[in-house]
């Protein structure tokens, strides 16, 4: 297990602990069909207070794992028992335990009376420029549309070695040390979920912004942000029964969701200060 994962881990359990938040109340296991816009990706937990969390389980063969649960049979669950999966070798374990992790998370939030800031788009504060290297990992195609038109060079690291190529305009390449000659980075969070992240951000030290996104990016920041990452960007879920029901059917979240941002900087309490806050 990586530090980072244990310390994801002991953020829920001490939520857990302190705060005595409800217990599961459902969770949402993946469809048969994500749908053609695969907006059946995710699995979620849900509390008893409504608060969600959800992860990606779109890799290998975690729809499978996953598929095989009874939902019925998470009800009731201590959410923090359930974040222990988050270490497992089991697929299917990993993503439920870091949506409970996400789950807990936003209780603390909810708890605390934290917003976050949904004025302002998680890739927001990128300024590229001519010159100016973007790296990627995982496909962002407004990104890359919004690089092309600065004149911004990308590097992108990818599994897959039939697309690598080199240009000074764009570089696709398997080797995540590339990822150091990048002024800023944007990272998909499912590199928490596949265990690549912590490796990842020992490439990234030199960077102006590392910017981790995605809806499974829903967890208490203060690890990542203590290993450099300088902002995430999750989904926050507005209408519970409503958001279950469509990732249910396969559909597109709509106004169930909508995507939010932290940062890592005066706005952000930290994690000591909002326990304080909902203990109160």
């Amino acid at each position: 297990m990586s530090t980072l994962t244990a310390e994801l881990i002991e953020v829920a359990r001490r939520i857990s602990e302190e705060l005595a938040p409800p217990p599961v109340s459902g969770a949402l296991l993946p469809t048969e069909d994500p749908g053609p816009d695969r907006d059946g990706s995710f699995c979620a937990v849900q509390l008893g207070d409504g608060a969600t969390g959800v992860a990606y389980v779109l890799l290998g063969d975690t729809r499978l794992r996953l598929r095989a649960i009874d939902p019925a049979s998470l009800v009731g669950r201590d959410a923090a028992t359930l974040a222990e999966g988050f270490a497992s070798e089991d697929p299917g374990a990993r993503a439920l335990g870091l949506a409970a992790i996400n789950a807990l998370s936003r209780f603390l939030l909810d708890r605390a009376g934290h917003r976050p800031d949904f004025a302002a788009n998680s890739i927001g504060s990128l300024q590229l420029s001519p010159g100016s290297r973007l790296g990627m990992v995982g496909f962002f195609p407004p990104l890359v549309k919004r690089a092309r038109e600065a004149g911004a060079p990308l590097t992108v690291l990818e599994l897959k070695a039939d697309l690598v190529q080199e240009s000074p305009e764009l570089t696709v390449t398997l080797d995540p040390s590339r990822l150091a000659e990048c002024r800023d980075i944007v990272c998909t969070s499912t590199a928490l979920l596949n265990g690549s992240l912590e490796a990842l951000l020992g490439h990234c030290r030199g960077c102006r912004e590392l910017v981790l996104i995605g809806p499974s990016a829903g967890v208490v920041p203060d690890p990542l942000f203590a290993r450099g990452v300088t902002g995430v960007g999750g989904a926050w879920v507005t209408d519970p029964a409503t958001f279950m029901a469509r990732v249910s059917r396969g559909e597109r979240w709509g106004d169930a969701a909508r995507k939010y941002s932290l940062r890592n900087d005066a706005a952000w309490p930290g994690l000591e200060a909002l326990l304080r806050r909902a203990r109160r």
